[in-house]
């Protein structure tokens, strides 16, 4: 089902741009956790009151009660949404598109693999990507709460709050490996594989605004995770994670599908 050999290669790529990504991750968490006192608070409540619409485009809003509450405000609408993004784009476009612009995927194809044994190892290895990430998240985000307020955060409310996060960038994921699928050229996949996500985001910004861009918020799978929703255990937030859980399946299923059907001559 999965080459080894193949799987090991390929997370040896990731490596890089999980270090990446995860300092810059690791510099904006601990900022705004540790922003989280009353005097901050006051100054980041004063920036949401002179720009309301741009803060607000973020997922920014001001008179957050609790620890966790001020942490989906000020990391929930915007770094937690757009850096794990780009690793996806990155890695997506990277694992099959590019290898068959190159002509690389010949060869590969015409060793003893089949080549749904190819797709799903690729697959594996941006899944794993996504997953370590999300999961270095947690842990920053576990140490930061922990060591500057503890027992302030909920724990629990995190662990959910981190899985619709990790449900959500499955599913871009989803959308980059099936565009790596589907396109032979570079080009292509990256503006299919970055371009739906990006323009999926705009989307959510103008819904974020209120008034009549709120209709906006009809058309993006971004709404499917709400953050706030999350935290309240509201039904249908948690219900909205599942459905990009399965979108996720759906999207990964069908790009292994379309590799495996793939006029691969050059």
């Amino acid at each position: 089902m999965m080459n080894k050999a193949l799987y090991r290669r390929e997370m040896k790529g990731s490596i890089k741009l999980l270090i990446i990504f995860g300092a810059i991750i690791t510099l904006y968490v601990s900022i705004i956790i540790h922003m989280y006192d009353p005097q901050m608070m006051k100054t980041l409540d004063s920036f949401a009151e002179i720009m309301p619409e741009l803060m607000a485009s973020v997922g920014m809003k001001a008179d957050s009660a609790t620890l966790l509450g001020f942490m989906v405000s000020y990391l929930y609408g915007f770094i937690l949404l757009i850096f794990p993004m780009l690793f996806c784009i990155l890695r997506g476009n990277a694992l099959i598109a590019k290898y068959v612009d190159k002509g690389s995927m010949v060869s590969l194809a015409a060793a003893p693999v089949k080549r749904h044994t190819i797709a799903f190892t690729q697959m594996s290895v941006l899944v794993s990507g996504i997953v370590v990430l999300i999961f270095y998240i947690t842990l920053i985000e576990l140490i930061c709460t922990g060591s500057s307020f503890p027992g302030e955060a909920d724990i629990t409310a995190l662990f959910v709050l981190n899985f619709g996060l990790l449900c959500l960038h499955l599913f871009i994921g989803g959308i980059c490996f099936l565009s790596s699928c589907f396109f032979s050229d570079t080009r292509y996949s990256l503006a299919s594989g970055a371009g739906i996500p990006a323009f999926m985001y705009v989307l959510q910004m103008l819904a974020n605004v209120g008034g009549n861009a709120e209709k906006a918020k009809y058309f993006t799978f971004f709404t499917l995770f709400d953050p706030d929703g999350i935290i309240a255990s509201e039904n249908n937030a948690i219900a909205g994670i599942f459905i990009l859980l399965a979108g996720a399946v759906v999207l990964y299923a069908s790009g292994i599908m379309i590799f495996k059907r793939k006029d691969l001559y050059i």
